[in-house]
């Protein structure tokens, strides 16, 4: 299983959590050197308000190219872009690009996307999320996949819409977060991972929806194997103030205690946990890092980073 790292691009406010990009920059640069799979951006155009503009997230794909460029073996990827903030045929324009850039290390992230006021703020159509998802995810993954689309939809439309023509292109791997029965089911036609967030152990919420996109294969008659599981867990360590106490939404506690926690996932099927620390400074990479190191010994694997994921 593998085990990635989500970076704090939205200045949080929290002691000894780095601001700006040289400190984001260092805590990615920790991360692979430590050993960790991946490292992940979160794409936002506002904080919870429009109100705090000092606490708006970095923009999240300038963030994660510059990212590409400061390491060299971690995997890149958001969790997730929101396909209304920037045109479907651009961005797969702009992720045929990052590959090229960090020689094939993308994972693309998708998600329709639901915080409101971020919406409100750039004058983005809030209203039939799902089905304007939908229609993006035809754009991005015929252009990834095939090298050109055209498409005609209520709310997109391409016309011949081309990636570089290249031999050999390497097609990044897209997930898909959601939960919803719709969302499962544009999962199960066109992604490569799923995701589902937030968590601490692994318990009912997770393995309903697992149970859910299983069946959403199957009404697509596709192997449920053959769509990989990924899921966002909350980790802390004992001394973390202000963190969630209980165990289905935080994993809190000492190398071990994490370890086992990493465990307990890798049982349920997921391939990939990605880790949001509490805080999110050097101390908590280094305890996520020791406690993959931990969790591969306990099971009698090398320490090494597994094969990466296609």
């Amino acid at each position: 299983m593998h085990v990635g790292l989500i970076l704090p691009i939205g200045d949080e406010q929290e002691p000894g959590v780095p601001r700006g990009y040289p400190g984001i920059r260092d805590l990615a640069v920790r991360a692979e050197a430590q050993g960790l799979d991946s490292i992940w951006v979160y794409d936002h155009l506002v904080g919870d308000s429009t109100d705090d503009g000092a606490g708006s997230p970095w923009e999240a794909w300038t963030m994660l190219t510059a990212l590409a460029e400061a390491t060299s073996t971690v995997r890149l990827g958001a969790l997730v872009l929101c396909t209304a903030f920037r045109p479907p045929g651009v961005l797969a324009r702009m992720a045929d690009t990052l590959q090229e850039v960090s020689g094939g290390r993308l994972v693309l992230g998708l998600g329709a996307g639901w915080h409101e006021p971020e919406f409100q703020a750039f004058d983005l159509p809030f209203d039939h999320r799902v089905g304007r998802f939908d229609e993006a995810l035809q754009i991005i993954t015929t252009m990834l996949r095939t090298g050109r689309a055209t498409f005609g939809g209520e709310y997109h439309r391409v016309q011949d819409a081309p990636v570089r023509d290249r031999p050999d292109r390497p097609v990044p791997p897209v997930l898909v977060a959601g939960v919803r029965p719709r969302m499962l089911g544009l999962a199960a036609q066109y992604a490569d991972l799923w995701n589902l967030a937030w968590f601490g152990l692994p318990g009912d919420r997770f393995r309903q929806a697992n149970a859910a996109l299983d069946q959403a294969c199957r009404d697509v008659d596709r192997d449920p194997a053959t769509l990989a599981r990924t899921a966002g867990v909350q980790v802390a360590a004992p001394t973390a103030a202000n963190a969630e106490e209980k165990p289905e939404r935080l994993i809190r506690g000492d190398v071990d205690d994490v370890a086992a926690a990493f465990a307990a996932w890798e049982a349920e099927g997921v391939s990939e946990l990605i880790c949001s620390p509490d805080p999110a400074d050097a101390d908590s990479v280094t305890l996520i890092a020791d406690a993959c190191a931990r969790y591969r010994e306990n099971a009698g694997r090398t320490t090494d980073a597994p094969a990466r994921a296609r």
